[in-house]
């Protein structure tokens, strides 16, 4: 199948300066040119005339999570189904064509990740990891998506079974966080050493990369020596912290959102809106802004220091969380090239699909998303969604008045 994609100004994430008013040609699933020349032709066929709107790699979210268990308890068949529908809503409503899962039960990642990947049911690429791993009494037990374990060989059994079951790479829980009881506090790190030591190996035997839930500088570093592929949330780190990240090569995922997100911080229609719904418990929203200032701090001191860092929000609905994280990466001062390039081309190297996603240029696969104003003028211009293509194929078209017109 082959598709013209005209008067398009193409931000490709490689460069900053967008391509102006130039036809992007995709055929079977691939972006086979970009041409500044005008039309294609006829021998395109199917057109769609994009009048000037900016075109960019589809976004990717690479901390995600099911819907966290409910009271009453959702069955098992009703919360798979409803990750499902938030999956295909973040794909078509948020422009969001590629995922990397931090934990869920019953392997529902694995089995969404290959409906997306065999059916017509659209929704975006899962990198799937199936339970996060952590200690009777470790973090976040009341989400549903843990798996407790105790002794080195509890970890190496659990880590085999995710293996056995289909999982792209493992996450292990290190540390406490904001979201939890009172015994379960970002100060704490869970895992003795000997269990740490017996995770990272098998994982390193078996050559699955550790995605390593880490919240303080103790558990950063553990984790970074070991050979933590990336680190997620590091609410409070050190300087010996960001020194490891640039020697080991590791992934900083900074998660502004689970600090960030409170009714007193909240600035744009799009935060008040979001945390109204969440209503957090007055508790959990002690705990965020507690550690709002530091995570702010070392957010702004890895990317000033050249760490390599990636978009993952760990809120949800998936149609808002990408977008409210971009957003805070911008209020704690990244500009709007570097959030696009975390969430775009890092995220795509972060889950080794660098030569294939994540730029706009031929040899590509077609994830693509077309927004009305340029995001690097104003971040905010992403929300103004108005085409998304994954892998060649139109998933969503909110364009007006009709969905294809002469090029």
């Amino acid at each position: 199948m082959r598709l013209a994609l005209t008067h398009a100004n193409v931000i490709d994430c490689m460069d900053p300066a967008p391509i102006m008013d130039c036809t992007v040609l995709l055929e079977d699933g691939f972006i086979v040119g970009i041409n500044r020349n005008g039309n294609p032709g006829d021998e395109w066929g199917h057109l769609i005339n994009l009048d000037g709107a900016y075109l960019l790699p589809g976004l990717w979210d690479v901390h995600i999570h099911p819907e966290y268990v409910a009271n009453p308890t959702p069955t098992v068949a009703q919360q798979t189904a409803r990750f499902g529908e938030e999956l295909s809503e973040g794909l078509t409503e948020a422009g969001v064509t590629s995922v990397r899962c931090g934990g869920a039960a019953h392997f529902m990642d694995v089995a969404w990740r290959e409906a997306f990947a065999e059916g017509p049911v659209p929704g975006p690429r899962v990198f799937a990891c199936g339970n996060f791993l952590t200690t009777t009494g470790g973090h976040f037990l009341t989400s549903g998506h843990a798996r407790e374990c105790d002794g080195p060989f509890s970890f190496v059994r659990a880590i085999r079974e995710m293996i056995k079951n289909g999982v792209d790479h493992v996450k292990l829980n290190l540390s406490g966080g904001v979201m939890g009881p009172f015994w379960d506090r970002t100060t704490n790190t869970f895992l003795l050493p000997e269990e740490l030591e017996a995770a990272f190996a098998l994982c390193h035997q078996r050559e699955y990369k550790v995605m390593a839930h880490a919240t303080n500088p103790n558990a950063v570093k553990s984790a970074l020596r070991l050979g933590a592929h990336s680190i997620e949330h590091g609410y409070v780190m050190d300087e010996e912290c960001l020194q490891l990240f640039l020697e080991r090569d590791a992934w900083y995922v900074p998660t502004l959102g689970i600090t960030h997100l409170t009714p007193s911080q909240a600035a744009s229609d799009r935060e008040y809106r979001y945390v109204e719904r969440r209503a957090l418990a007055p508790d959990l929203v002690r705990r965020a802004e507690a550690a709002v200032d530091s995570h702010r701090t070392w957010f702004r001191q890895a990317l000033r220091s050249g760490v390599k860092m990636a978009m993952g929000s760990d809120v949800f609905p998936l149609r808002e969380s990408a977008l409210l994280e971009i957003g805070l990466w911008v209020k704690d001062g990244a500009t709007p090239w570097e959030v696009l390039q975390a969430a775009t081309t890092n995220a795509a190297q972060l889950c080794g699909r660098g030569d294939d996603l994540g730029t706009i240029e031929p040899g590509r696969l077609a994830d693509l998303i077309a927004v009305d104003g340029n995001p690097l003028d104003d971040i905010e211009n992403l929300g103004n969604l108005l085409l998304v293509i994954k892998e060649g194929k139109v998933v969503s078209d909110r364009r007006s008045p009709s969905p294809t017109r002469p090029g």
